[in-house]
């Protein structure tokens, strides 16, 4: 079987894997490889290319994952497709002007929603018989359904190192909601510790709470522990991958944060918004995992798999997690247990660690296209090591406000900095890339190229 001509360098800044899915793609797109052809096998590719066979399988799980290739059971791999490629060439890039009546559809390219197209759509529907099959609730249960508490005690001891049974979770509907929970329970004007920037939705949480939300800096490894203010009630930060900027809080630092909480008797709340999606880092230890005495736990389901389940979960000191118990079961409120009983099903039937993983697998590739579209602009991104974004550094406010603005002429939804920020002067772009298909991804990329190195800001429109 003749093996497509690839081109593999070794010294590129693409990985290997990319390199040759991007070279049987671009070889299905030029007909080079027509739909129907079978592909070598990946040990045939490999030895033609000289690399290992773990580059070429993990270029062909792309490939699958992308829908260019099909895998036969017993007979091999072969093209399904091939659409036409969306190709700007960098001097030909210009911002389009709004059609009469109108306005260009936006490519969403902020930050905080997950990438659907990835969830398997038959599973999806599994799940939800599954849930249905269920008898109803004849009474109301506080803490949430028990089948999705086990199955984020189970989720969190395997991924995050967090030993918990079931009866230390709470059910949520998601980490805004938790930290409204929570800032119920402290007393009315209360100081409370931010990251700056930081997630807004919280701010507003203890907002609405009566509290008092103090900003506090983060650099590169997070919150700045040491211009914590003294007198706080609590720390609202997000110590695996801070965001918006994707500092990931050392070990030094969090014992520290732990040290003060305990000396002054404020509680942490962690915020693990993103836990599930790490690709080239291992996560560190939770803080709940390092002093669960003082540590809430924070998690969602809204980054993983989809909003529409309404499920997050909290994990807190036991006199806390009582006393959420006591407001929810006098008050009659608590979390709809349907999106619970779905995640529980997911999991359950195996399918949530098969969408994990096609998750980590398809959000690990569309990192690589985000981040060579940004250097290619001259830009150096930041905050990338995981998650689903990264944010890319301006000298000023103004220039972030000319690139969203350019952007969105060009069809592109960017998030500036400012968005998270409450006095902190820093500026940039948020850029995420779960939200969009991965064609309108593709496409989008070469004008946000254009748009970040100053071309499509600075070409007349039309």
């Amino acid at each position: 079987m003749e093996v497509p001509p690839i081109a593999v360098d070794r010294t590129a800044a693409a990985p290997l894997p990319v390199q040759v899915a991007t070279g049987l793609r671009d070889a299905a797109v030029a007909g080079t490889l027509a739909a129907g052809e079978r592909l070598p096998s990946t040990r045939e590719l490999a030895r033609a290319l000289g690399v290992s066979r773990t580059v070429t399988a993990a270029a062909y799980d792309q490939l699958l994952a992308e829908g260019w290739v099909q895998g036969r059971r017993g007979v091999g791999t072969f093209v399904v497709r091939h659409p036409a490629p969306v190709r700007v060439p960098p001097q030909e890039v210009r911002v389009p002007r709004a059609p009469t009546g109108g306005v260009v559809p936006l490519v969403d390219l902020r930050a905080g929603a997950p990438c659907a197209e990835v969830l398997d759509r038959a599973a999806w529907r599994r799940a939800w018989r599954a849930a249905g099959d269920r008898p109803p609730d004849a009474r109301p249960d506080a803490r949430g359904d028990l089948a999705f508490r086990a199955a984020v005690a189970g989720d969190l001891l395997r991924h995050r190192g967090l030993v918990v049974g079931a009866d230390d979770v709470l059910a949520t509907t998601g980490t805004s909601a938790a930290v409204a929970e929570v800032a119920a329970l402290l007393p009315a004007g209360a100081r409370v510790a931010v990251e700056d920037p930081g997630y807004r939705r919280a701010v507003a949480a203890l907002r609405a709470a009566g509290l008092v939300p103090v900003p506090v800096p983060v650099d590169d490894d997070g919150l700045v522990v040491g211009a914590v203010p003294a007198g706080v009630a609590a720390v609202c930060c997000t110590p695996a991958h801070q965001f918006p900027t994707g500092g990931r809080m050392p070990v030094v630092r969090r014992a520290l944060l732990v040290e003060r909480a305990r000396a002054e008797g404020f509680v942490v709340l962690e915020d693990d918004y993103d836990g599930e999606l790490r690709y080239d880092v291992a996560p560190l230890p939770l803080l709940a995992s390092l002093a669960p005495d003082v540590v809430v736990h924070l998690g969602t389901t809204s980054k993983t798999v989809s909003p529409t389940l309404g499920a997050g979960w909290l994990v807190a000191p036991a006199p806390l997690r009582d006393a959420l118990l006591e407001v929810r079961t006098t008050t009659g409120t608590r979390p709809p247990r349907a999106g619970q009983r779905v995640l529980a099903s997911m999991a359950a039937s195996g399918d949530l660690a098969r969408h994990l993983r096609r998750l980590r697998r398809e959000l690990s590739g569309r990192r690589e296209l985000v981040r060579a579209a940004v250097v290619a602009a001259g830009r150096e991104p930041v905050g990338d090591a995981a998650g689903a974004h990264l944010v890319v550094p301006l000298p000023s406010r103004s220039e972030e406000e000319d690139v969203v603005s350019s952007a969105r002429r060009a069809g592109i939804a960017l998030s500036g900095l400012a968005e998270s920020c409450l006095v902190s002067p820093r500026a940039g772009v948020v850029v995420g890339w779960a939200a969009p298909r991965r064609e309108e991804l593709v496409a989008a990329l070469p004008l946000l190229t254009a748009v970040l190195d100053g071309r499509a800001r600075s070409s007349p429109a039309g």
